[in-house]
């Protein structure tokens, strides 16, 4: 380990790629250690994937939550550690947990920019588990690189924070989707809301700064909209904006497609209005195609989607699997797509997200126990803060404390682990990048 005099918070990129095998490689930018590659074989990554993906909630299958929710991985805290503990014995290299141990034990937490190649994209890095009763999210804040080459891509007009924080803050807060009831697949993801509540508190307080979007007098008033479709999007954005909050239902895209640009974001738009994902019902989604090309072949005045959907330098997309793209080779979802058009950081799910419904319906929650809504409140704090990873990792580390403490499913990463930060600060190119 070299010691020159250390950084308060040093950085440590690592890399992947699979070729068969994965194959990590890290550096560290100010030259705090040294660097190392690390291959982890393919039969013991397919082990690590297969318990993982039979630990997430998968929709797909009609016993699926409950499962999760109930006598799942995520369900038992010595389960779900156990598992942690594998995927850091497999994903962690020792030399790397040496140096990182080496800065915790002299009160150092570094910031690990994790790209990883699209078959681990899913793995929750703040979870797993360097020593017993350890965790990665311990002793280091994480976040996800965006791919290069999307970040480099000719044309792209990023918006910087620091530019833009005194703009308003564009909410789109459980839509309500066209032909969809509220108890349906695209229904309400949030439930009744009350003006106690904690996204209604995150209105309120965007209210009281004059940066709310829509504009409401009751921050009750700001859910389960009908007017919040593509075309009001476009008007708010393109008026200014610092950041954008979206809740409700994402449709990824499956990655054996290999066509990332088909995620679906779900806005309150008719079936009528043009686009290029198929109607559903009454109701058109709105695919990360629309966001790369506007309407293209759709009117006879196209415009490009990053000028009719200019992107603010943050984003929350909290939704099901809204970061799925990241599991593509080529990844052009919702994400990257968001990220050419302009976002500077953005929060996204690695998987699907259990609602407070179900949490209550089917996990036994405490009556007043919100995880979702506490979670949304949580990630729109923390991106008005001058640095959103640090806030989200201090979160988490909370979340931790009460997963380790309390032992109840309200409490379990399920949810609080699913989230990923994607940012895309440039750092120098090397042989692993990911394009």
């Amino acid at each position: 380990m070299v010691t020159p005099d250390l950084p308060s918070r040093p950085t440590v990129v690592v890399r992947m790629a699979d070729a068969g095998n994965t194959y990590l490689y890290w550096h560290w930018p100010e030259g705090v250690g040294a660097p190392g590659v690390s291959v982890v074989p393919y039969a013991d990554v397919t082990e690590a994937l297969d318990r993982l993906a039979a630990a997430l909630p998968n929709l797909a299958d009609p016993f699926g939550l409950e499962r999760c929710l109930t006598t799942g991985t995520f369900a038992s805290y010595d389960a779900e550690n156990a598992l942690a503990e594998r995927l850091s014995q497999l994903f962690l290299p020792y030399n790397l947990a040496f140096q990182l141990d080496y800065l915790y034990n002299r009160g150092i937490k570094p910031h690990i920019r994790i790209q990883p190649s699209p078959r681990v994209a899913q793995i929750p890095w703040e979870l797993i588990s360097p020593d017993p009763g350890l965790r990665l999210v311990d002793i280091a804040d994480v976040s996800v690189l965006a791919p290069v080459g999307v970040v480099h891509a000719p044309g792209r007009t990023a918006r910087h924070w620091e530019d833009t924080k005194h703009l308003p803050v564009v909410n789109v807060l459980d839509p309500r989707i066209p032909g969809f009831p509220a108890d349906s697949t695209l229904g309400s993801v949030l439930g009744r809301m009350t003006a106690d509540a904690p996204a209604a508190r995150m209105v309120a307080a965007r209210t009281a700064e004059r940066r709310m979007r829509p504009k409401v007098s009751d921050p009750v008033a700001a859910f389960r909209r009908s007017d919040v479709d593509r075309a009001w999007l476009s008007d708010e954005l393109r008026s200014g904006a610092s950041r954008l909050v979206y809740v409700g239902h994402v449709t990824a895209a499956p990655p054996e497609s290999g066509q990332s640009e088909n995620a679906e974001l779900h806005l309150a738009c008719g079936a009528a209005v043009p686009g290029f994902a198929p109607p559903q019902r009454t109701h058109r989604p709105f695919s990360a195609k629309d966001l790369i090309l506007g309407t293209h072949t759709l009117t006879d005045e196209p415009a490009a989607g990053p000028d009719l959907w200019p992107m603010p330098s943050r984003v929350a997309l909290i939704a099901c699997e809204s970061g799925g793209d990241l599991r593509f080779g080529d990844a052009f979802g919702l994400v990257t797509a968001m990220i050419h058009s302009g976002v500077e950081l953005i929060t996204a799910s690695r998987w699907a997200l259990p609602t407070d419904f179900a949490f209550h319906r089917i996990a036994g929650a405490a009556p007043g126990a919100r995880p979702l809504q506490d979670a949304v409140y949580a990630i729109d704090a923390a991106h008005e803060q001058p640095d959103p990873v640090s806030a989200l990792a201090s979160w988490q580390r909370e979340r931790l404390d009460a997963w380790r403490e309390e032992r109840s499913m309200e409490h379990s990463p399920v949810l609080w682990a699913a989230f990923a930060t994607i940012d895309t600060v440039t750092q120098p190119h090397h042989a692993f990048d990911q394009k």
